[in-house]
């Protein structure tokens, strides 16, 4: 008899595995839990937010999904768990005040939580209220509506242009700098006729640590800030935000106009896991063993962001995408190999670091690819890191859509995507 597998957050790690198992296994034993409908890679959430990339485009339907690679799908937001009675509960999902789907429970052989991470503001006044992170689709969609206004503004010459502030000079922070940059200097082939980019958008980007991309290569880490300075971003390392207003950012004695601020500086697991009865450790992840089990329940697992896995060394696995990738594939085998009865594998999973490569735009990227020797790498600029980068995603559509024509088509589609101009701005 089959086990029913419930994956719960149709992030990269959680989406690959249910596309996976569901080839294998079926609909009636594979079931994926969300509480949105489309997935978007979330390294492109910055391409997004800057109006170069088209949601409603780039976006995978979990229902297309579901049916083509045989997973269930169930629309909504996990709100309790009874992990002794392996019962999941689904919230409600309403629309104009109306209920669409109504509460429900799902009972589970096997349960899968993946739901990522949220922003970690660290106690910083005004963080929460007055920044947009870029978590969901929603932010990035917030963001680039909200620049439109300005920007719409400044060409109307109501205003004296936009001043956008980045905390935070990790690779989320440091592309969505690269990729505005990018597309304010084409605003003006969209109607913005009066719209000089350097002048009218002014970006700055705040970091705490020395330099920025603080966790890569000294050296790609140099060659992102001439990057963004020859794109006339202003850097600012070393320094803390202490408050953020409506329209001033203030990290120690200097104080920043901003009429948008974006939060990058820090994530958290989501809070609703402390509440679910589960092991979890100071930083709110769950805690699991080496196998992806939670402790204390063998039957319960956690990949990605929001759980905290330690490697040999003692240190637990970045939160990153390639961990995701990796930890879906350590829990296909696992689960496949308890569906044939078969002795569990025989070594734990053991993060990979493969390199790092970050965006500038459409055209180039920076990053390190990390050699099969200890501690060996190569630093790769220019078209071939760009084309090393969009390679990433191509990987990670071949992986949800499973066949090699549907996989062909989606690579197609997104050559001609990222080789057209856009900006959108409706």
């Amino acid at each position: 008899m089959q086990s029913t597998f419930v994956i719960v957050g149709g992030g990269a790690g959680g989406l690959e595995l249910a596309c996976k198992l569901g080839r294998k296994l079926g609909p009636e034993a594979v079931m994926l839990v969300d509480s949105r409908l489309f997935h978007i890679w979330k390294p492109s959430l910055h391409e997004v937010a800057a109006g170069t990339l088209d949601v409603h485009q780039e976006g995978l339907s979990y229902q297309m999904l579901a049916h083509d690679n045989g997973f269930t799908f169930v629309y909504g937001p996990m709100q309790a768990l009874d992990a002794q009675q392996r019962l999941l509960t689904v919230g409600a999902i309403s629309s104009e005040g109306q209920e669409i789907f109504p509460e429900r429970q799902i009972r589970f052989d096997k349960l899968v939580i993946a739901v990522g991470s949220t922003s970690n503001y660290f106690g910083v006044p005004g963080a929460a209220e007055h920044t947009i992170s870029l978590n969901a689709t929603e932010d990035a969609e917030r963001f680039r509506l909200t620049l439109l206004k300005r920007l719409t503004l400044t060409e109307l010459r109501k205003d004296g242009g936009v001043d956008v502030v980045i905390i935070g000079g990790g690779a989320t922070g440091v592309e969505l700098a690269a990729e505005l940059r990018e597309a304010s200097g084409v605003y003006a082939a969209y109607g913005f006729r009066q719209l000089q980019a350097e002048r009218d958008v002014r970006i700055t980007l705040l970091e705490g640590a020395p330099r920025i991309l603080a966790p890569l290569p000294e050296k790609v880490s140099t060659a992102a800030l001439e990057l963004l300075r020859q794109r006339a971003v202003t850097v600012v390392t070393n320094t803390r935000v202490t408050a953020i207003d409506a329209d001033t950012v203030t990290a120690g004695d200097t104080v920043y106009p901003a009429q948008i601020v974006v939060w990058a500086a820090g994530i958290k697991a989501p809070d609703f896991l402390k509440s679910l009865g589960l092991p979890t450790v100071k930083s709110g992840q769950l805690d699991v063993e080496g196998t992806l089990a939670v402790k204390g329940f063998d039957y319960i697992y956690a990949l990605g962001d929001c759980a905290a896995c330690a490697g040999p060394d003692g240190k637990l696995v970045p939160p990153r995408a390639q961990a995701a990738h990796q930890q879906a594939d350590y829990l296909l085998q696992t689960f496949l190999r308890q569906q044939k009865h078969q002795p569990p594998q025989d070594r734990p999973y053991i993060y990979r670091d493969y390199g790092s490569l970050v965006s500038f735009g459409q055209t180039t990227s920076v990053g390190s690819l990390m050699g099969s020797l200890k501690g060996l790498s190569w630093f790769v600029d220019g078209f071939v890191a760009r084309m090393m980068y969009v390679s990433l995603h191509l990987m990670h559509h071949q992986a949800v859509l499973g066949t090699v024509r549907t996989a062909v088509l989606a690579v197609a589609r997104f050559l001609i995507k990222r080789t057209t101009p856009l900006v959108k701005l409706h």
